[in-house]
């Protein structure tokens, strides 16, 4: 898909989020992002060659095997994206207050050796529509499938957990709503990012 789409949507002028980056080290990272903009979601972020491949999750991830979550693709981001934490201004695509909800890193679950030979499952997995990975964050452990659905709209996918010793009962765990970059909620992010632009304007 590559990053067309996603500087055609953003003003590098306007808007503090990331342009490009590189991947760097011998593991694939994944990022969740919680983004309270006009509707509040869960961006679900895997790298694959050398970008983020993305979806939008209304619910975000749940923990609980049970729980179907919708996840919509939408377009790839750069890789620096996965740091990126604070408040897109209003007027722009997305405007609203991000925070980096969970981080990581991910590999599939076929036994295959090095980054590469993941990226090869992974990316047959996309073209298949069934991606199955094990993930290593602060909040999200364990086993997950991202699965493509029957539907006509072709960016449609639901995001499930498999059933292993990270499966909980409850959907999401406990300190869900703190950053794990600043350990701020979304509230505080908010405040943060519009006290640091009224000084900004100031000086």
């Amino acid at each position: 898909m590559g990053l067309v789409e996603y500087h055609r949507k953003r003003s590098s002028t306007r808007s503090p989020e990331p342009r490009g980056g590189k991947p760097t080290g011998s593991k694939l990272r994944f990022t969740v992002q919680k983004h309270a903009a006009s509707s509040l979601h869960y961006d679900f972020r895997l790298e694959l060659d050398g970008v983020l491949k993305s979806w939008a999750v209304p619910k975000g991830p749940s923990l609980n095997p049970t729980d179907k979550r919708l996840a919509l693709q939408v377009e790839d981001h750069p890789f620096d994206y996965k740091d990126f934490e604070g408040v897109i201004p209003e007027g722009n695509y997305g405007a609203g207050t991000v925070m980096l909800w969970d981080r990581g890193t991910y590999e599939s679950l076929e036994p295959v050796k090095g980054k590469s030979e993941h990226e090869q499952v992974i990316r047959r997995g996309l073209r298949k529509g069934m991606l199955k990975f094990r993930l290593r964050g602060k909040k999200l452990k364990g086993e997950f499938v991202l699965v493509k659905t029957s539907t006509r709209a072709p960016n449609t996918w639901l995001l499930i957990k498999h059933r292993d010793e990270h499966a909980s009962a409850e959907p999401i765990p406990e300190g869900a709503d703190l950053s794990v970059k600043s350990g701020k909620t979304l509230e505080e992010i908010g405040k943060r990012e519009k006290r640091a632009s009224r000084t900004r304007s100031q000086t």
